[in-house]
C-alpha cells in the first residue's frame, strides 16, 4: 500500500514525538512492503512565528491532499498565557479539525498490566479496564458563537449541537460497541443544559436501530467521578466536545501517564491522528517526552486503512518495550531511556524482533542496552 501521509509537528515536544511515530511507519513499511511518503507542514506557535497564521494555507492543503495527517501537539506560553494576543496556537489545530471536516475524536483507555502501579488509583480498581471515549469533535462551545463586551467585563460562549451533528457520530459509538462488549454510555448534563436533553433525545432515538446495544446514561459529574471509582463499568462512552476533552485527560490516570493515550479523529473522508497530550514546553529539546502515544497514534493510521497485522505489530513493540522497561521518565524516574532510545527500541523491534533477543529486564533496567 503506498500512503502520502502530512505530518505537522508543531510545537514543543510535537516534533520529537511525531518523530518517533514516523520511525515506527518506515519499520512498518520495510517489514510490509509498503510505501509512506511524508511531507512536514507548519501549525500552532511555530506556523505563527513563521507566517502569522496558525494554519497556513499551505498546510491546509497539503492536508487536504493527503491521505492521513499525523499531528504533534500546538502551543507556547508566550502565546498562551498572554490574554491580549490576537493569534493562539491551538486556533490551528481548531481550524483544521473544521476544514477537514473531523467530527469524531477515538481515545481508547486500555492500562498496561505491567504498568499498573504507576497509576495513583489501586490496582483492583483499573485491572482489566478496557473502554473508548468517542468525543463530537466539531460542535460545542469550542466552536460556536463567542462575545466579548467592549470593557472586556462579560464574555459568554454558545453551545450549540444540531439533530444531525449528534447522530452521526452516535452511529458510530454504536458499531463501535457491537464489535466490543455492547455498550454505549451517554455522558451529557440533560438536567441543566438543553443540549444535553437533545443529545438524549437524538441518542435514544438512534440506539433503536441496535438493539443488540446496551444504553445507558450518566450525568458527566458522576461520570467523572465513576471513571475514577469503578472504570471496568465502561465499554463505550459518548459524548459531546468540552465534556470529552477533560473526561479523556482525566482517564489518562488510569493508564498512570497521559504520554500513553493516543487517539484518532475522524470526518467523512479525512482522518488525523494524534496524542492526546499538549506541548509540554517545559520538557522541549530534552529528550524525555514519551513518544508512545505518538507511536500509537501511527498503530491506529494503520488500522485505519485495514493493516491489522501491521498495526498489532506496532502494538507488540510498544508492549515489549514496556515489558524491558525501555520507557521514559515519566513511567520509570530511574530511566537511563529518552525520547529517541524508545523510539528507536520499538522500530527496531518491528524490523527484527529477534535481533532482540539478548536484552534481559536487568540490562534494559539499569540502562545497558545498546540498541541504536
Amino acid at each position: 500500500m503506498n500512503l502520502k501521509i502530512a505530518v505537522l509537528p508543531g510545537d514543543g515536544i510535537g516534533p520529537e514525538v511525531v518523530l518517533q511515530a514516523k520511525k515506527a511507519l518506515y519499520a512498518v513499511g520495510v517489514v510490509y512492503d509498503h510505501e509512506f511518503v511524508f511531507e512536514d507542514a507548519l501549525i500552532g506557535a511555530v506556523a505563527i512565528d513563521k507566517t502569522g497564521n496558525p494554519l497556513p494555507e499551505q498546510t491546509l492543503n497539503l492536508c487536504l491532499n493527503t491521505d492521513a495527517v499525523i499531528f504533534g501537539a500546538v502551543g507556547e506560553p508566550k502565546y498562551d498565557n498572554n490574554p491580549d494576543s490576537k493569534s493562539r496556537p491551538v486556533q490551528g489545530l481548531l481550524k483544521l479539525r473544521q476544514a477537514l471536516g473531523l467530527y469524531a475524536n477515538i481515545r481508547p483507555i486500555k492500562p498496561y498490566n505491567d504498568l499498573l502501579d504507576l497509576s495513583p488509583l489501586k490496582r483492583k480498581i483499573i485491572e482489566n479496564t478496557d473502554f473508548v471515549i468517542f468525543r463530537e469533535l466539531s460542535g460545542g462551545s469550542y466552536f460556536s458563537e463567542k462575545k466579548l463586551n467592549e470593557e472586556g467585563t462579560v464574555a459568554s460562549d454558545l453551545c450549540e449541537y444540531s439533530e444531525e451533528e449528534i447522530a452521526r457520530i452516535t452511529h458510530l459509538a454504536f458499531k463501535a460497541a457491537l464489535k466490543r462488549r455492547k455498550k454505549v454510555t451517554l455522558v451529557d448534563k440533560a438536567s441543566i443544559l438543553e443540549t444535553s436533553r437533545l443529545w438524549r433525545k437524538v441518542v435514544t432515538e438512534v440506539s433503536a436501530n441496535y438493539p443488540d446495544v446496551v444504553l445507558d446514561f450518566l450525568f458527566v459529574d458522576n461520570a467523572a467521578m465513576q471513571i475514577i471509582i469503578n472504570p471496568k463499568q465502561f465499554d463505550v462512552v459518548l459524548t459531546e466536545n468540552l465534556f470529552g476533552d477533560i473526561l479523556s485527560d482525566e482517564a489518562s490516570v488510569i493508564t498512570g501517564s497521559i504520554g500513553l493515550l493516543p487517539s484518532a479523529s475522524y470526518g467523512n473522508s479525512n482522518a488525523l491522528f494524534e496524542p492526546i497530550h499538549g506541548s509540554h514546553s517545559q520538557a522541549k529539546g530534552k529528550n524525555i517526552a514519551n513518544p508512545i502515544a505518538s507511536i500509537l497514534s501511527a498503530a491506529m493510521l494503520l488500522e485505519h486503512f485495514g493493516l491489522h497485522a501491521e498495526s498489532q505489530k506496532v502494538y507488540e513493540a510498544v508492549q515489549k518495550a514496556i515489558e524491558l522497561n525501555v520507557v521514559t521518565v515519566d513511567l520509570n524516574p530511574y530511566s537511563k531511556f529518552g525520547t529517541n532510545e524508545v523510539g528507536d527500541f520499538i522500530s527496531n523491534y518491528i524490523l527484527s524482533k529477534d535481533d532482540l533477543l539478548y536484552f534481559n529486564n536487568d540490562n534494559v533496567y539499569i540502562g545497558q542496552s545498546t540498541i541504536v
